[in-house]
C-alpha cells in the first residue's frame, strides 16, 4: 500500500484547513482573470470593479473547472495555460463577461482550489472524519494503514486485524475499509471494504457495499449573501446518511462478506495465466481496466517478481505497481482496478486467457 501520513498527521491538517478555508458565492460576470509574475491570479469585483478580497491564485483542479464551465476545451485550455497565458486570459474573461450564472469559489490559504456550482454540497474533511472515527471506535482493534490528503481528495485506510484468514503459506487477508472525500467536486463522499495482505503491505477495494453521497445540495445565491458560513447538517447525529456510514462500516467487518471475499481470493489463485503469453494476458487485462501502457509494463515486472501467474497474482500485481506511482489518487484507483480484476468471471478470464494466445 502506497505510503502517506499517519492518522494524527491528517487529523492535524484538517483542524488547520478547516479554520483556513473561505467559500465565496459571486456572479460569474464579476470575475477576471489576469497574470501575476509567472502564474495567473483571479479577481472578484463588485459592481465598481474593485477587488472585494484579495487576488487569488489558482489550483490546477479550479483551472480545469473553469475550462469546463467555459465550454473551452481542456486541451486547449492547458496548452494556453502552459504557452500563452495572455491568450488564456482574454477568452477566459471574454467568456465570463457574458456569463450570467452564480458560481462557488472554494478558497484555501489564498488560493483558489474549486470552481463549482453554486448548489454546491460541501461535505467537508473535518465533518466526515468527526463523523466516522465514532463508529470506528466501536470496532476493536482497528488499525490505520495509510492516510492523506491531496489535492483532490482525503483519504483514510484502515484494517481489522480481528476479521483475518489464510489463503496460503505467509499469505493473511484481513478485512479493511477505505474511506475517502472530495472538498472539490472530484468526486462524492465513499466508503468502501477492502481487503488486506499484512505479509504483502497490499490493498484492493472491494467494489461493493457502498456508501456514497454527491455533493448536490440547496441553492446559495450572490445577491443575498457573499462569503458563506460551513454546513454540518448532512451528517449530523440522526441524519440518514450518518446512518447510511454506520451501516456500510460495520457491513464491510461482517464475518459472513469476508468469508464470501475469501472463496473469491481462493477461485482466483485457482485461474491460472496463460503461460505462453504472460505479457499477453496482461495487456488483455489490463487493458480493459484502462491500465496504461507504461503501468502495463510495471504491472508485467511485479508479476514476474512475485512468481504467482494466476489471477490473483495479477490482480496483487497492479495494487503493488501503485505503490511506485508519484499520485496517491492513482495508487488508490489501482487498489480498485485489483479488485476488478480479481472479480472477473471464470468464463471472461479464459476468453481473455484465450486472446493472449
Amino acid at each position: 500500500m502506497k505510503a502517506g501520513t499517519t492518522m494524527e498527521e491528517l487529523a492535524a491538517e484538517i483542524m488547520r484547513q478547516k479554520e483556513c478555508k473561505t467559500d465565496y458565492i459571486v456572479h460569474a460576470h464579476r470575475l477576471f482573470m489576469e497574470p501575476c509574475g509567472e502564474s495567473l491570479v483571479l479577481h472578484v469585483l463588485d459592481n465598481s470593479g474593485i477587488d472585494r478580497i484579495e487576488p487569488l491564485d489558482i489550483g490546477d483542479y479550479a483551472h480545469r473547472q473553469i475550462g469546463a464551465y467555459l465550454n473551452i476545451p481542456a486541451k486547449y485550455y492547458s496548452r494556453m495555460l502552459d504557452e500563452y497565458p495572455k491568450l488564456l486570459t482574454e477568452n477566459v474573461n471574454g467568456w465570463f463577461s457574458r456569463a450570467d450564472a452564480q458560481r462557488m469559489l472554494r478558497v484555501l490559504d489564498g488560493r483558489m482550489r474549486a470552481f463549482v456550482s453554486n448548489r454546491y454540497l460541501r461535505i467537508d474533511h473535518h465533518e466526515v472524519s468527526c463523523a466516522v472515527i465514532p463508529i470506528l471506535g466501536e470496532i476493536p482493534d482497528v488499525q490505520f494503514l495509510s492516510c492523506q490528503m491531496t489535492e483532490s481528495r482525503m483519504y483514510i485506510k484502515l484494517a481489522h486485524p480481528g476479521l483475518q484468514q489464510s489463503v496460503g503459506p505467509d499469505l493473511t487477508i484481513q478485512s479493511a475499509l477505505l474511506i475517502s472525500n472530495s472538498e472539490i467536486g472530484a468526486g462524492s463522499v465513499n466508503i468502501q471494504p477492502m481487503i488486506y495482505c499484512p505479509e504483502k503491505d497490499l490493498g484492493m477495494i472491494v467494489q461493493t457495499a457502498t456508501a456514497r453521497r454527491n455533493h448536490s445540495g440547496p441553492v446559495y445565491s450572490a445577491d443575498t449573501m457573499f462569503q458563506i458560513r460551513p454546513e454540518q447538517y448532512t451528517l449530523m447525529e440522526g441524519s440518514p446518511f450518518l446512518m447510511k456510514i454506520r451501516q456500510t462500516i460495520h457491513e464491510a467487518f461482517d464475518e459472513n462478506r469476508f468469508l464470501q471475499l475469501m472463496e473469491q481470493i481462493r477461485n482466483a489463485r485457482a485461474a491460472p495465466m496463460n503461460a505462453d503469453d504472460i505479457p499477453g494476458v496482461v495487456r488483455a487485462v489490463c487493458g480493459e481496466f484502462h491500465v496504461t501502457e507504461t503501468e502495463q509494463d510495471g504491472v508485467l515486472l511485479s508479476l514476474t517478481q512475485s512468481g504467482e501467474m494466476n489471477r490473483y497474482g495479477l490482480a496483487n500485481a497492479v495494487s503493488q505497481y501503485g505503490q511506485q506511482v508519484e499520485s496517491y489518487d492513482r495508487a488508490t484507483e489501482l487498489e480498485g482496478i485489483g479488485f476488478g480484476i480479481l472479480s472477473i468471471s471464470d468464463s471472461h478470464w479464459n476468453h481473455l486467457n484465450s486472446a493472449a494466445a
